[in-house]
């Protein structure tokens, strides 16, 4: 397969009616690591508004429990993409998510703007550092999964174009971002939990490398200072020379797409075993897409 053969297909789809399949091609073959690693910027930037850090703060989970909350989040979203945001499976996901965030009293403006992140993050991440920009159809099923998802945990107001995602991130976090105590102690727990990733000498800077790509309006508001010029450079400069190395190499052949990495379940798991102990195995309801008009 050529390394844009999936593009030109891509640019003959539908993404409405090709969702899913767009939707896979994106985060398993075509940019799964970029994908991955918008996704994380994203879930960063919810930490610059207080009244959201706060409220993780309280629960600790990152504190505690940053890896498993980590890849609880990663396989919540590959549990509701696995198999078409449809089916059955994408739905029982979704009811585990909304049991958990039901116990806390979240304003929906807040859900919208968590939402937004998940659009407008990967997309940025890979028009920046990609191997290649994203097509207009990739960003509509960007923006489509956004809207779906909307639905499937009752937020009211998501739009249905990217344009609008952005417009309600960018308003948002002009009105909101501000530096509180509680936006840095979570931030700093989320890096520990990424930099352990790394061999033990290479974690303080592979967490300068970290905060060197993030924009001066979300440092301000976690609390921390930007990061010298030569830090930036050398941060972009190592992204962008991995993209090139990507775009020169083969497509991820069909038969072999990214396997989803869970550190906290080696032996597997369950969509019970995802999320903070006390929502296992409490009632759930039906989805407000479900419920009756």
């Amino acid at each position: 397969m050529g390394r844009y053969s999936r593009l030109r297909k891509i640019r003959q789809m539908d993404p409405e009616r090709d969702l899913d399949q767009i939707f896979q091609w994106i985060t398993r073959y075509e940019f799964p690591w970029d994908y991955a690693q918008g996704v994380s910027i994203a879930f960063l930037r919810d930490y610059g508004v207080p009244r959201i850090s706060r409220l993780l703060d309280r629960t600790q989970e990152f504190e505690k429990a940053g890896q498993k909350r980590y890849d609880d989040t990663v396989l919540i979203g590959h549990e509701m993409a696995a198999e078409g945001f449809h089916s059955e499976r994408a739905k029982a996901a979704a009811r585990h998510l909304n049991r958990i965030h039901g116990k806390y009293q979240i304003p929906n403006e807040d859900y919208l703007y968590v939402l937004a992140t998940t659009v407008v993050g990967p997309k940025r991440w890979i028009d920046r550092f990609g191997w290649r920009p994203l097509c207009t159809n990739e960003v509509r099923t960007l923006a489509l999964v956004g809207h779906r998802l909307a639905e499937m945990m009752g937020i009211e107001g998501a739009p249905r174009d990217y344009a609008g995602f952005e417009k309600l991130l960018d308003d948002y976090e002009a009105e909101m971002f501000a530096y509180d105590p509680a936006n840095r102690r979570v931030a700093t727990a989320t890096f520990r939990t990424m930099a352990s990733w790394y061999p033990a000498p290479l974690r303080p800077l592979a967490a300068r490398l970290s905060l060197a790509l993030l924009d001066e309006p979300l440092l301000r508001a976690l609390g921390f200072p930007l990061q010298p010029e030569w830090v930036r450079k050398l941060a972009e400069g190592t992204i962008r020379t991995r993209s090139t190395l990507v775009r020169l190499g083969p497509a991820r052949p069909k038969w072999c797409p990214s396997p989803v990495k869970a550190r906290s379940y080696p032996f597997g798991y369950t969509l019970d075993d995802l999320g903070p102990a006390w929502a296992h195995n409490r009632p759930l309801k039906p989805l407000p897409c479900e419920e009756p008009a």
